[in-house]
């Protein structure tokens, strides 16, 4: 009986620490040097770089980050210490680009949002690279990426996550969802998608200080 309690014991610390650890982890594609490779063929070499909100700006930056998202952060997906992983991507010295992703909470867990982009923040294409879901292959689809190239974080402004309006005739209302059964996945993509393209705004293209952000 003792040793059953004292296995139980191990366990639930286990998992406890597991959990902590979970949510201090960012997102990180699983091999940078053949993705970087995949997405830019002409590439020479990247550069690893880490934020965090609270880094840049605490909690103040984090209020001006859910506004401008439309939703509260929440979870261990969503902790505002969390270190964000970005990838800048080289030809020679030129920079050509940027792999990003999120982490983004989904039916059955958590999904990886990655976005390759252009140095301007236009979406160059779309990767899922964690996704549990009935419509998993539907989402991880060519003919579903595609609707996400060229657009920006200005055409994802007007789409709200939480009330999941959208300003009608828009690029964002245009995204067609590949499976009508699986919505809150696809819902959660989108939130997934506007998420990244404000980090990536706040973090390398149109970097802020700590002292712009509590004007």
């Amino acid at each position: 009986m003792k040793k059953i309690f004292l296995f139980a014991v191990i366990v639930i610390i286990t998992m406890m620490f597991s959990v902590k650890a979970f949510s201090a982890v960012g997102c990180d594609l699983n091999d940078p040097d053949r993705e970087v490779k995949r997405f830019f063929p002409n590439s020479t070499g990247y550069k690893t770089g880490y934020f965090s909100i609270k880094q840049v700006g605490g909690k103040v930056l984090l209020e001006k980050v859910e506004i401008r998202l439309g939703d509260k952060f929440q979870g261990l997906f969503e902790k505002y210490d969390i270190p964000y992983t970005i990838y800048t991507v080289y030809k020679n010295k030129q920079k050509v680009g940027y792999i990003h992703g999120v982490n983004q909470k989904s039916t059955y867990g958590g999904m990886q949002v990655f976005l390759i982009l252009d140095t301007k923040g236009a979406i160059k294409n779309f990767y899922i690279q964690k996704l549990t879901s009935k419509a998993s292959r539907q989402f991880r689809s060519k003919e579903f990426g595609k609707q996400f190239m060229g657009l920006t974080l200005k055409d994802f402004e007007k789409y709200n996550p939480q009330t999941k309006t959208v300003q009608i005739g828009s690029k964002v209302a245009k995204i067609q969802n590949p499976s009508l059964k699986s919505e809150k996945d696809f819902r959660a993509i989108l939130r997934g998608v506007k998420k990244n393209l404000i980090l990536m705004d706040i973090f390398i293209l149109n970097p802020i200080t700590i002292n712009e952000v509590e004007l």
